[in-house]
């Protein structure tokens, strides 16, 4: 390689870093997983550094197309294996600390706050796995990164008419199940209230803060498909509140996704995460990442400090 191909390879891997926050968040809007999102933004640049750079005129809507195209082709392939037959997933969380009123920064780093920049919470990634894969590729592309369709169409190989009846039954479905944006500051006291409750196995406590109908989904991860499951109604999930008293005991209120949750770590150890979705005071929806392995690779640094 000739120094000035080297000098350009290195310019254009710069270029590149730059735009890495988008197209991890890209990644993660379309998939719900940290770690598959980093392998297609890497797999990005594989393809570009193939490519030559006089073909391409815009560089971040050509990574950003290139790693929906990568992401569409994982979830069809996730369709082919019929990986829901475990049952409940709950995507991976983005874990923050909560904010200290007397710092004007806040500990986290640039690609964290990149993936929550727009405030989707846990619940509404959930929302987003039950759309059909171009269904997800037209609403996350168009509809959170102003794509224009008729690029999202070449990626998906679909008419541009086609490409946006998917965007719009994907808006329809989003709208219909996302839950409302949460008032943060009674979010927070409802969760409170929660961790409280169950740390004192007050069971009455628990049914005042649950809404009747509320819906919890535990997620264990595939050596535990067993323990995977939904839970209907506030007495049934405010008995199985108490049954995890000791995990209440030692847990620590984090962001989860930008809204109040917390993580609850034994002997310092992550155990799970809950996530919670609030309306009007009474928790409807609690969202429990228990998988060991994915938990074990995200990025909880910061629960270890005081």
């Amino acid at each position: 390689m000739t120094a000035q191909n080297h000098a350009a390879s290195a310019d254009l891997a710069e270029r590149f870093e730059t735009h890495r926050p988008l197209l991890r968040t890209v990644g993660y809007r379309m998939l719900g997983s940290l770690a598959e999102a980093e392998d297609a933004v890497q797999e990005a640049w594989f393809r570009l550094s193939r490519t030559e750079e006089t073909e391409i005129a815009n560089l971040a809507g050509w990574l950003t197309t290139v790693v929906g195209r990568i992401c569409l082709d994982q979830l069809r392939t996730r369709a082919a294996r019929r990986e829901d037959l475990l049952g409940v997933h709950v995507p991976d969380p983005v874990l923050t600390p909560v904010p200290d009123p007397s710092l004007t920064t806040q500990p986290e780093g640039p690609e964290q706050r990149a993936l929550l920049d727009d405030e989707l919470g846990l619940a509404l990634m959930v929302v987003l796995d039950t759309l059909a894969p171009a269904e997800r590729l037209a609403f996350v592309l168009h509809d959170m990164f102003a794509v224009p369709f008729e690029e999202i169409a070449a990626v998906a190989g679909r008419s541009g008419a086609a490409t946006r009846q998917s965007a719009a039954r994907a808006r329809r479905r989003v709208r219909a199940a996302a839950p409302p944006a949460p008032d943060l500051g009674r979010q927070r006291a409802a969760v409170q209230a929660f961790q409280t409750a169950a740390r004192e196995g007050d069971f009455d406590a628990l049914l005042a803060v649950l809404d009747p109908d509320v819906l919890l989904r535990a997620d264990y991860g595939a050596l535990t498909p067993g323990a995977n499951r939904e839970l209907h109604g506030a007495e049934t999930v405010a008995a199985n509140a108490l049954t995890f008293a000791r995990f209440a005991a030692e847990s620590r209120l984090v962001l989860v996704n930008g809204t109040y949750g917390f993580a609850a770590a034994p002997g310092g150890r992550l155990f799970s995460v809950l996530a919670f979705t609030v309306v009007e005071d009474r928790i409807t929806r609690i969202d429990v990442l228990a998988d060991q392995a994915r938990l074990a690779a995200l990025d909880t640094t910061f629960l270890l400090q005081p």
